[in-house]
């Protein structure tokens, strides 16, 4: 029997699920043993996953969760915790080189466990079974587009909160750029036709701000790219990765130029691969805008959770995308599982 042990996020700011009560429902049937950690964050409550059936466990009781128990969370855990010895279904964050993720893999080897990394979780085409990335885009545009007006206002950032649905966050964006009194600005889309460039699209869409969508084709000579220079924004939604070309190069806040606002909704700073060169650090939801040394100003949205900011939306989406997956469970040396399983050994061999 499949025990699949579904714990509550470590990370702050996170109500995320990649489980909801109608898929454990579904797994239970299916002859899965399915425990559910209480969490005080998790935007769905405890008392609908018992009444479809899973059993309960404090909040972080995983770490004493049966050897053949598989840990399932969507966020990394705590960087100073112990070995990890159980298997473990989560965004690791560790094959790119992150200094966090070194370390994450290091307790894997300590504790003779295994990461199935969710990004790596893929199908036969190499095409992620499951995604945030269309509302990773919206969201990460809206907060952009807010930074973009608070900068028109001279204003400072506020820091963020999750919205109750996107046709609010819609609703919020709008009213900024509308007290600006200025035209809507210009944004340029990298990465248009995939999930997360939909995302950035659909947003701006719902607040009237005109894209220039670029993808593959427009990015196949490499650079330079100074079409990134003449629009007020620019969203990268390319994953770092070798062979990725830089966008947005280390001196382009000394360049002339339109741009004022980059949103780095794929956010890797910390890899070699990135390919917008001028921050080092990711933002988080206090201080959601990284300004640069710049004039004209330059700054950067770069978070890593931007689907959390519309909590209820993106796991409902994320977890019918995954289910199928989850459902694959008992046979863990398969498709997707495996690929993600060689992944691991690879970076751990």
């Amino acid at each position: 029997m499949v025990h699949l042990w579904l714990r509550a996020e470590e990370r702050q700011n996170e109500q995320r699920t990649g489980l909801m009560p109608e898929g454990a429902a579904a797994l239970i049937a299916q002859g899965f043993r399915v425990t559910v950690e209480e969490s005080a964050a998790r935007i769905v409550p405890i008392e609908a996953y018992a009444e479809a059936g899973c059993e309960t466990a404090p909040e972080g009781a995983w770490r004493d969760a049966p050897d053949d128990a598989i840990i399932f969370g969507l966020k990394e855990l705590d960087e100073d915790g112990p070995a990890l010895r159980h298997r473990h279904i989560m965004f690791g964050h560790a094959y790119k080189g992150q200094a966090a993720g070194a370390r994450l893999l290091d307790r894997f080897r300590e504790g003779g466990g295994t990461l199935y990394d969710l990004e790596y979780l893929t199908d036969e085409a190499g095409r992620r079974v499951a995604a945030f990335g269309h509302w990773a885009g919206y969201a990460g545009a809206a907060v952009a587009l807010q930074g973009w007006a608070a900068q028109v206002m001279q204003d400072e950032d506020d820091p963020l909160a999750p919205y109750d649905s996107a046709e609010d966050m819609a609703d919020d964006v709008r009213a900024s750029l509308n007290a600006t009194l200025a035209p809507r600005p210009r944004a340029l889309i990298i990465g248009a036709k995939g999930r997360v460039g939909g995302g950035v699209k659909a947003l701006c869409d719902e607040v009237g701000v005109a894209c220039t969508e670029w993808d593959m084709a427009e990015t196949a000579h490499g650079g330079p790219f100074p079409e990134v220079l003449a629009h007020e924004l620019f969203f990268n939604c390319i994953l770092a990765m070798p062979g990725v070309p830089v966008f947005v190069p280390e001196d382009a806040p000394r360049l002339p130029r339109k741009l004022t606002m980059i949103g780095d909704i794929a956010c890797d700073p910390g890899s070699e691969f990135s390919p917008v060169r001028v921050y080092d650090r990711v933002t988080d939801w206090d201080e959601p805008i990284l300004h640069l040394d710049a004039e004209p100003p330059l700054a950067v949205m770069a978070i890593d959770n931007l689907p959390a900011l519309l909590p209820l939306e993106s796991s409902a989406d994320y977890a019918a995308q995954l289910l199928p997956s989850l459902a694959r469970l008992d046979r863990i040396g398969q498709g997707e599982w495996a690929r993600a399983k060689a992944e691991f050994d690879r970076h751990t061999g």
